[in-house]
């Protein structure tokens, strides 16, 4: 369960999923000052994406999505002019429900969302995972015929570490975090996947981003 009160770090192209780790270079100085109150704390950060329209009302408080997901600090460097290198291993999703403007950075009010995956998903998941392993092997060719996942990997684990690191559009990525439940992520990103192997010139590969 996360505190009722986390900071936000607001990014317009990064979304975070439970379980996945996303290395972080900070710089401004508001983010700075979280960074360091944050490691003097419990190391929980709240990523969250900015909507668009961000450019215009960056330094404040532009509009955000609702859903994100909190991350700890497993790893921080600090460097020598006050920048930090970190990493977040994603946590748990939240709501933000309200903001506390009592810092220079931003601090939600936050609702926790839990994703167990319920007993009677367990089976459905596994299958849906091998449905998601045979779309994304038919973008790679590279990869048909070599072993494509550990299975020893959790099903839950693939499917979220899949939607954050493949190339896809940022919003998409917002989507998947936003489905309700692991299997239905998984379901969304079958989809996701196969309208985009479908689409025109074949562009997509299934590359993936870090």
């Amino acid at each position: 369960m996360l505190p009722a009160s986390i900071p936000l770090f607001p990014l317009p192209n990064v979304v975070l999923f439970p379980n996945v780790f996303l290395p972080l270079h900070i710089f401004e100085p508001r983010y700075r000052k979280m960074v360091a109150d944050t490691l003097a704390g419990d190391r929980i950060i709240g990523m969250v994406l900015l909507r668009p329209g961000y450019e215009t009302n960056y330094d404040g408080r532009p509009p955000i999505y609702q859903v994100g997901c909190a991350g700890v600090i497993t790893h921080s460097q600090p460097l020598a002019d006050g920048r930090y290198d970190i990493v977040l291993r994603g946590m748990e999703k939240f709501r933000v429900v309200s903001e506390n403007e009592s810092e220079p950075y931003r601090v939600g009010l936050v609702e926790s969302i839990p994703e167990v995956v319920p007993a009677d998903e367990a089976q459905p998941l596994r299958q849906q995972r091998q449905r998601l392993e045979a779309v994304l092997a038919a973008a790679i060719e590279r990869v048909r015929s070599e072993p494509k996942f550990p299975p020893s990997v959790p099903d839950e684990d693939l499917v979220n570490a899949l939607a954050q690191y493949l190339d896809l559009e940022t919003l998409e990525h917002q989507a998947l975090l936003e489905c309700n439940g692991v299997l239905a992520r998984c379901r969304a990103l079958i989809d996701l996947l196969e309208m985009k192997l479908h689409a025109p010139r074949g562009g997509w590969t299934g590359k993936v981003s870090h």
